[in-house]
Order: structure tokens, then C-alpha cells, then sequence
């Protein structure tokens, strides 16, 4: 590998704690440069937060770093193995595109993963190329910026670099690199990666290590393990509630997807919901509506199931006992998650207090809006917002019989209306991003060169929910009926 000392003007500082861990848990690499590497984009406020300098980032030894053709001083490089459940079926994976450089280690003691995607081969590729295309590696950056705007736990995108070449996939594309930053990449499929391998003494290792890193509370707790599987649980339930809320859909939840820290990870066939239904699917691949929208909570609750199971030789050498603890454990995540969703629709309603009848309320609703085929973002917009123009569900008898019980609902707590309207604005998306939208900026980006689009679409997701005039173009839903698919391109 090479390495420049130029890159410590960056402010690169790395530790590699991960490399600490058994062998068998990764695999060392060298960098595999690219022949012509352009910086596309580069998130500015994100290397702020990471202790980097933006403009040095930008420099020549910068691009380099992100081009996967220089390690940063301090960098250790490899690719990190894992398993995972992908679509119910068992499979042992890794990194087949994807190198970590290091963990950058912030002014505020935080450890961040930095990650190159798309960055070549690795000896987990299975035969493939390990590149990316460019389009997969903006729409990623997209919906993660997005996502970390609207508050919910995900992986960031700190740049994007065209490599200079072409890939092949069903037509040549241009190359690229996406510069992940995440809490870490442990994920239940590298769990289930140590217990594949029946080597229950690394499996420990990893279980005390994925304490030290994200629940260092657990550390001294006479059933730490337990502990360890109830507050990856709690994390999840909350993480799939705030996705329920805004209407995302990950598309693709396989375990290897499913990360300990509680982050939203792996932005391939993932969308935003327009009209709201419970079966909406995007991803081409899935014609089983496996990863429905409706079907996330019980999802996330199926690869816990999975995780608890890496578990159970850590739980003592009564295995009967140890299955019956978790299972009880386990048996409280649809409670956990319910919970969780409950307390943020009733942020969207403005309500502050709690009552029996609020899900009905809220789920009656939802219902009108299926029925009506009226758009999830928008109909809460129209809810929270003085408007001139209301959603078309805004005129049905069904809807006006809804609205007077919600009023009647709001007159029942003690808060003022500005209390209420600034509760919905916080709670209410003024603004996502628009599947269309997303698909017109990488159009413009990949064919024709033109970021323009793309930069606008950035700008206006980075206040979602401050509704500002810049929205104006990007709050409809496409104008059109044809079935919108997304696929497994990242």
C-alpha cells in the first residue's frame, strides 16, 4: 500500500480497533486505485464534524484518499467478513466492494467508520468487480443526507469521487467511490458470521467488543450478553417506528442490513412512499413483498429473532434456560416498537397528552388515506400547515367525520394551538425526497454531466421540516401513475 504523510494536514486521525479483533473477522487489503479520480462531491459540514479539514479534503491528496488510491497516515485498510439472511436464505458474505480504512477518531472522542464503497475487489466478491456506478453512490448520499435531516439514525455520505472508468453492468456506466461514515459496521450478520463458524470464544470477543463500542453501560452488568441482545432491540424498534413515520422504505432488510449501532445502513432499492398502502414495494426484486412497508416492523422483529440466536451460547450452558430468557426478552419487541410509533403519531396529531382511544384514531386515518389513495406526506403537511390547496382526501365525508373527532380530541388537552403547531412542525416533514426528484438529479448527473439539479435537491432536504418557498417544486408526488421500481444497484 502507499501512504502521504501529506494527508495529516486533513486531519486525518485514525485508530483501528477493528483489526484488533480475531483475523477471522476481516481480511487486510491494499488500496486498488482507479485511473482518474474527480471529486463530485463532498459533504463539507459532515468533515467539519469529523475533525477534517473540507478544503484539504479537496486537495489533490485528499481525492486521493477518497479514490481508494492512498491510505491516510494511520489507516489500516480491509475488508470486513460477515453473513447475513438475504430474503430468508443463510449466506456467508463480506465486503465485496466495500474497504474500511480506519476509525477516525473525532475532537469529541467519537469513533466513526470511514468506509470506501465501490472500492474494488476484495476476497469477498464472489466473482464480481467490486465497483460501483456513480448513480447508486449519489442516490445514496442522497437519502442518507436526507435521512440524518429528518432526524432519524443512519450512515452518512462524507463524498463521492467518478473514478475515471467505466463499469459494466446491464450497459457501461461511469465508476464510483462513496465515502461512508457510520457509529461502526457491525451488523446481526457478522453475529451470525461467528456463530456460523461455531467458534464460541470469538464470538465473545465480538460481543464485547460491539459492548465496548456502542453500550460501554453494559460493560459490568452480571448478564451483559442479555443485556447487550434488549438494547439492540429497544434501538431498533425505535429506528423502524421513525421510518414508518415518514413513509421509508428500506427495501432490502436482510440481516447483513441490520446494524448493532441502531443506524439506518445499505441505501440500495430504498424509497419514499407517495400514496399510502401498506403493500407499497419498490425494489424489483422483491416480488414477494417480503420488505413491504407494512411489513418492516415484523421484519426488524425477524432478524432480532436471528441476533438472539448468535446469543444463546453466550447466555450460560443451560441452552433451555437461555432460550426461554431470550424468547421472553424477544417476546416484548412488537410492545417496544408499537410504543415507539404511537408516541410519534401522536406528535403528528399535535396531541401531547395520552389517551385509550389515540390509535384508533390515528390508524382510522390511515385508512381514510388508503382508501383515498391520498399521499402520506402531504396529508399530514395539509394537517400541519395553513394551506390554500388541500389534499383532494381533504373534501370526503369520511375525512371531515375524522377531523371533527381529532378537534374534538385536541380541545381535550390543555395545550395552546401554537403549542400544537409547532409540536406537527416538528413532527412533519414539510419536505422529503421525492422519488422523482431523486431520479431527475441523477439523470442529470450521470448522462448528461450536470449537477445543478442534484445540488438543488440537497439544498432543499437539508431543512425538511421548515416549510420555505424553495419547496414549491419538490412537495408533489410524480405526475404520473407508472409504478415507480427502484433496484439493488449500490
Amino acid at each position: 500500500m502507499t501512504q502521504r504523510q501529506e494527508t495529516t494536514k486533513i486531519g486525518w486521525q485514525f485508530d483501528n480497533s477493528y483489526t484488533r479483533l480475531p483475523e477471522s473477522f476481516f481480511s487486510k487489503m491494499n488500496v486498488n486505485p482507479v485511473r482518474a479520480p474527480e471529486l463530485i462531491i463532498v459533504n463539507e459540514e459532515l468533515a467539519g464534524s469529523l475533525g477534517l479539514d473540507p478544503e484539504a479534503l479537496q486537495s489533490e491528496e485528499g481525492i486521493a484518499v477518497l479514490a481508494g488510491n492512498e491510505v491516510p497516515e494511520g489507516g489500516e485498510p480491509i475488508a470486513q467478513a460477515y453473513a447475513g439472511h438475504q430474503f430468508g436464505n443463510f449466506t456467508m458474505l463480506g465486503d465485496g466492494r466495500a474497504i474500511l480504512l480506519g476509525e477516525q477518531i473525532t475532537s469529541t472522542g467519537d469513533r466513526m467508520d470511514i468506509q470506501l464503497k465501490g472500492a474494488g475487489r476484495t476476497p469477498y466478491s464472489r466473482g464480481g468487480d467490486g465497483r460501483a456506478a456513480l448513480g447508486p453512490m449519489l442516490r445514496e448520499y442522497i437519502i442518507s443526507e436526507a435521512m440524518h435531516a429528518l432526524g432519524i439514525p443512519t450512515t452518512r455520505s462524507l463524498a463521492v469521487v467518478y473514478t475515471g472508468e467505466t463499469i459494466q453492468r446491464e450497459s457501461a456506466r461511469p465508476g464510483a467511490i462513496l465515502t461512508r461514515v457510520a457509529s461502526s459496521h457491525l451488523r446481526v450478520g457478522t453475529f451470525q458470521y461467528a456463530r456460523g463458524r461455531d467458534d464460541i470464544e470469538n464470538l465473545r470477543v465480538l460481543a464485547d467488543y460491539a459492548i465496548d463500542r456502542h453500550y460501554p453501560e453494559l460493560k459490568d452488568k452480571d448478564e451483559k450478553y442479555l443485556e447487550l441482545f434488549r438494547a439492540v432491540m429497544k434501538r431498533q424498534a425505535a429506528l423502524i417506528a421513525k421510518w414508518q413515520l415518514v413513509g421509508f422504505i428500506h427495501g432490502v432488510m436482510n440481516t447483513d442490513n441490520m446494524a448493532i449501532s441502531g443506524e439506518t445502513i445499505d441505501y440500495g432499492p430504498c424509497a419514499f412512499m407517495d400514496a399510502y398502502d401498506p403493500a407499497t414495494v419498490f425494489s424489483s426484486i422483491d416480488v414477494q413483498g417480503r420488505y413491504a412497508y407494512g411489513n418492516q416492523p415484523m421484519i426488524g422483529g425477524w432478524n432480532l429473532a436471528r441476533f438472539a440466536e448468535t446469543l444463546l451460547p453466550l447466555l450460560g450452558d443451560d441452552q433451555d434456560k437461555a432460550i426461554a430468557r431470550i424468547q421472553e426478552e424477544l417476546s416484548t419487541y412488537i410492545k417496544l416498537y408499537e410504543t415507539n410509533w404511537l408516541e410519534g403519531m401522536r406528535a403528528k396529531l399535535g396531541l401531547f397528552t395520552k389517551e385509550a382511544e389515540d390509535e384508533v384514531l390515528a390508524d382510522d386515518l390511515l385508512a381514510i388515506m388508503q382508501d383515498q389513495g391520498a399521499d402520506f406526506t402531504n396529508t399530514f403537511r395539509a394537517l400541519t400547515y395553513e394551506e390554500a390547496d388541500k389534499p383532494d382526501i381533504f373534501g370526503t365525508t369520511a375525512f371531515k367525520e375524522w377531523q371533527a373527532r381529532w378537534h374534538d380530541r385536541l380541545k381535550r388537552q390543555e395545550e395552546s394551538e401554537e403549542a400544537v403547531s409547532e409540536l406537527m412542525r416538528n413532527s412533519n416533514p414539510a419536505v422529503i425526497p421525492r422519488n422523482h426528484k431523486v431520479e431527475e438529479a441523477l439523470a442529470a448527473a450521470v448522462e448528461q454531466g450536470d449537477f445543478g439539479p442534484l445540488d438543488k435537491l440537497l439544498t432543499v432536504l437539508e431543512d425538511p421540516y421548515n416549510r420555505t418557498p424553495k419547496q414549491a417544486d419538490y412537495i408533489a408526488p410524480a405526475p404520473t401513475d407508472k409504478p415507480y421500481q427502484t433496484y439493488c444497484g449500490t
